[in-house]
């Protein structure tokens, strides 16, 4: 009787115990395989908006910039690096930064003011897309503003509200104008939903008598460049600017993204641990059970690796069965969570250390939803199915025979 064959017969000869050890394997399987498409999901969803809204891949600032975020502390040569940029087929564009006061109705707050070329900006962010009342901005509008959430329901405007701006302008004289609020954002970022205000760069440039220069050229890489290659190019292009990765601009959101993959080892680790006692338990009756069996195929020549083989061939068996079945099972679950999502939005959206995502959560399908389970799973039973097979490989054939 082959191995294999013999190791099929042994995994039915109590039913009962191999279904309840398959079914409880296949139910860590499933739910970690949805667990890693959350996980996998929520971190992606993280970086696409922190990229895709504010931070871009690469940035480059004044050296002072960083130190000193003031009006002054601004980039004279802007508009020559943009046509370095464009002349390397790279998305750039550049932004206005300065800070006042906003004021509505009958509030008031410090806001930092932003202006951006509405037609460039379209090429490195998203920011358009998340309008939630009103318009994005129009070039042809130049006193219109579109504000943050948090910001418009602290100053308690909308769109067609008039909004009052006042700061001092970069010739010491006091700027302040009024404009009307064309569009208010949905979830951004903290900073930006609580003091964000954006106006095109022409109304930026007037309101603070800042005829030329930019306070930050957002980039976004090719595709086929990682962001490192990507920073050294644009280095060389800008020697004379302080040039940073988002991973440099956010650090502690680089770590956690980092650190994703161990943190869901470690919680499969914990589950499948769980999972390894149950089959080490399982496994272990099965031997004792079968004690005067294995003494016998030793007696009529049986080695201790084909006795070895029979004992893992069954765990494999069930393990192969659990993983076709929690594969079936977790597919609807799977489709759900990428095509409809969870609704967080009833509970209050999602945030993370001040980045704000969207209010679906959805899921992801790639190799590593499937991967980093499977293998897992595949190291903790084949650990808790060594022991077993062991004991039961290297039994002494004569004592295994007297066994009672």
């Amino acid at each position: 009787m082959s191995i294999l064959r013999m190791a099929w017969r042994n995994v039915w000869r109590n039913r009962r115990r191999s279904l309840v050890t398959v079914a409880a394997t296949t139910l860590a399987f499933t739910v970690m395989v949805l667990y890693s498409s959350l996980v996998q999901g929520y971190l992606v969803a993280m970086e696409r908006n922190l990229l895709d809204l504010e931070l871009g891949d690469v940035q480059v600032h004044d050296p002072r910039y960083q130190d000193d975020p003031s009006l002054y502390s601004s980039i004279a040569d802007a508009s020559e690096l943009l046509a370095r940029f464009d002349a390397k087929g790279y998305a750039a564009s550049a932004r206005l930064l300065g800070f006042g006061l906003g004021a509505g109705a009958d509030a008031s707050a410090g806001v930092q003011i932003q202006g951006i070329d509405v037609v460039r900006d379209r090429r490195v962010s998203r920011i358009y897309e998340r309008v939630k009342q009103g318009r994005w901005l129009d070039p042809g509008a130049p006193h219109e503003v579109v504000v943050g959430s948090q910001l418009a329901r602290t100053l308690v405007v909308k769109p067609g509200d008039e909004l009052i701006l006042l700061s001092q302008a970069a010739d010491g004289s006091t700027a302040n104008d009024i404009y009307t609020v064309r569009g208010v954002l949905q979830g951004v970022s903290e900073a930006v939903d609580r003091v964000g205000v954006f106006m095109t760069d022409a109304a930026f440039r007037r309101f603070f008598a800042f005829p030329e220069g930019a306070h930050e050229i957002i980039l976004r890489r090719p595709p086929d460049m990682d962001v490192d290659a990507f920073a050294a190019s644009v280095r060389e292009l800008a020697p004379n600017e302080r040039v940073q990765t988002w991973r440099e601009l956010a650090p502690t959101l680089a770590s956690l993204l980092d650190s994703a993959r161990s943190i869901m080892v470690v919680v499969f680790l914990i589950v499948y641990v769980a999972i390894g006692i149950l089959i080490l338990n399982a496994m272990l009756m099965a031997v004792f059970e079968r004690i005067r069996e294995f003494g016998v195929l030793k007696a009529i020549g049986y080695a201790p690796g084909q006795v070895l083989l029979v004992i893992l061939g069954e765990c494999a068996m069930q393990t192969l069965l659990a993983i076709v079945a929690g594969l079936l099972l977790a597919w609807p679950g799977l489709w759900y969570l990428t095509r409809v999502g969870i609704d967080m939005g009833k509970l209050g959206g999602m945030a993370m250390m001040g980045v704000v995502l969207d209010p679906i959560w959805r899921g992801v399908v790639n190799p590593s939803v499937f991967t980093m389970p499977l293998v897992t799973l595949v190291a903790i039973v084949g650990l808790a199915a060594a022991y077993p097979a062991a004991r039961a490989a290297w039994i002494s054939p004569i004592r295994a025979i007297q066994h009672r």
